[in-house]
């Protein structure tokens, strides 16, 4: 059945913007035309689009997303490819999850040193400019330095992860 991009969008839970993205990316084939110009979807084309869908909804990237159409399209793909696609993900998530665990601790612990008064001295406001000392904390006093993923600076596991500590 063929159908036009609103009720393609409606049927796979994409939307008509991110669509047309994906036919601009090469994602997706560009659809069929109309006389009158219009886009025209099949049911093969949504079933695409869902599958798109739930990979986007698990995180991958489009250029993942890209790789699993085609594996998903090629029928004497080997599952291991796709395993591996999928553990390589999943290491990727979990690394985002241990960085926005150690940025939550490095927050928390700038807001537990923060006293919060009508004082303008804050080390939430010191720590995200970069400029300032944290006082009281486990170790002393700790200038405050920035890291990869834009924390600001106190890193609870930083020994665990690189082996030596920061001073």
């Amino acid at each position: 059945m063929a159908m036009n991009i609103g009720k393609a969008a409606e049927a796979s839970g994409v939307s008509a913007k991110m669509i047309r993205y994906y036919e601009s990316i090469g994602l997706i084939p560009e659809a069929l035309r109309t006389e009158a110009g219009y886009r025209d979807y099949s049911d093969k084309d949504v079933q695409t689009l869902r599958f798109i869908r739930r990979a986007r909804d698990l995180g991958f990237s489009v250029a993942q997303m890209n790789e699993l159409v085609a594996l998903w399209r090629d029928r004497g793909r080997a599952s291991a490819d796709v395993k591996r696609l999928a553990l390589e993900h999943v290491a990727e998530l979990e690394l985002k999850a241990r960085e926005l665990q150690e940025m939550s601790r490095a927050l928390k612990h700038l807001a537990e040193n923060c006293q919060g008064d009508a004082r303008p001295d804050c080390p939430i406001i010191s720590g995200l400019a970069g400029d300032g000392v944290v006082k009281g904390t486990p170790k002393g006093e700790r200038e405050l330095n920035s890291t990869r993923f834009g924390a600001i600076g106190i890193e609870p596991n930083c020994t665990q992860r690189r082996g030596k500590e920061k001073r």
